[in-house]
């Protein structure tokens, strides 16, 4: 809904915005309902797998274990990020419930840079988790314990907030005052502030200077551990330690390009203005919060033989 200002004479063409309409996918407007039924099932998958997840390293002893703490971490924020976009989209495309309130627009903004953030922080300390590992074997348990863990998490879901809590302010402290389509189907920060009537040129720069710059760092320190770890398995003389290696760092390896290959296209895409490349983005920002929650719980339950065990126990125990 739009208002005029009371002040405002009968002709002026000033507007104060209330609320913004999300146009969920353009250039697919016709046929876009058929995305909710790949959305839909996302998102149950990303909800069954991620909560089998935390219930089974909650509750199995022998998952009590730094590197377990850290993968229950990651099911939580990919369980929340599938939440705080995907069920209103699904609204959106189901009943054409197209408006959103600019608190709750802001609320969505913050809490998706947040959980983005915290992630890929959790990436940094579970490479950190495996190099220790692989190159340091004999001192892992003595490097990284539940201290150590603790601290981690506090220090990423601190750094998350004070990165992401601007982003919320500074774009509410702008004027909307005429247009209200985003042309998103969620509440995207670079979306919605250029609709802005004042100057977003520091949100443009916070958004690809500073948040981008703390993703872009930790892909840097992810890549530079696992080139580490690369070069300390190819010194190993065992074929059987080798493999073992390999094995115990290629679920995070697989996880970390799901994730972070969305990322680097979102990135390149924001650069061009081409129509096809703009409805790429859209599309790869949906898939971003959609599907990699989805599949990460799915990735580690299938590799890893430790998790796969405690699932199929929880499971056995229920049936009986």
């Amino acid at each position: 809904m739009i208002s005029r200002t009371p002040s405002l004479a009968i002709n002026s063409t000033t507007f104060q915005v209330t609320e913004f309409i999300l146009l969920g996918f353009p250039g697919f407007l016709r046929w876009q309902h058929w995305f909710s039924i790949p959305l839909t099932l996302f998102l149950l998958a990303a909800v069954v797998a991620n909560i089998t997840l935390v219930l089974a390293i909650c509750r199995e002893q022998n998952l009590h274990e730094p590197m377990y703490y850290f993968l229950c971490k990651l099911a939580v924020v990919d369980l929340s990020l599938s939440m705080v976009t995907t069920p209103k989209i699904l609204v959106l495309l189901w009943f054409d419930a197209t408006s959103i309130s600019l608190t709750g627009c802001f609320t969505q903004m913050f809490f998706v840079h947040w959980l983005v953030l915290t992630e890929s922080g959790i990436f940094v300390a579970m490479a950190f988790d495996r190099y220790v590992a692989v190159c340091n074997p004999l001192r892992y348990h003595s490097i990284v314990n539940k201290c150590l863990v603790v601290k981690f998490i506090l220090v990423i879901i601190g750094r998350s907030l004070a990165v992401a809590l601007p982003v919320p302010f500074l774009a509410a402290r702008l004027n909307y005052c005429s247009e209200q389509i985003v042309k998103y189907s969620y509440c995207n920060n670079l979306a919605v502030t250029k609709l802005a009537c004042d100057d977003i040129s520091l949100n443009s720069m916070y958004q690809l200077t500073v948040a981008n710059s703390v993703l872009g760092g930790d892909f840097l320190l992810i890549c530079v551990s696992y080139c580490l770890i690369l070069h300390a398995v190819l010194q190993l003389n065992a074929v059987g330690a080798m493999a073992k290696a390999f094995s115990t760092c290629s679920s995070h390896v697989i996880v970390i390009l799901i994730s972070y290959s969305a990322l680097i296209v979102i990135a390149i895409t924001h650069i061009s203005d081409s129509e096809i490349m703009t409805c790429s983005a859209i599309i790869l920002n949906v898939l971003l919060l959609i599907v990699p929650p989805a599949l990460n719980p799915i990735v580690y339950g299938i590799r890893n033989k430790e998790i796969n065990l405690g699932i199929r126990k929880r499971f056995s125990n229920l049936c009986c």
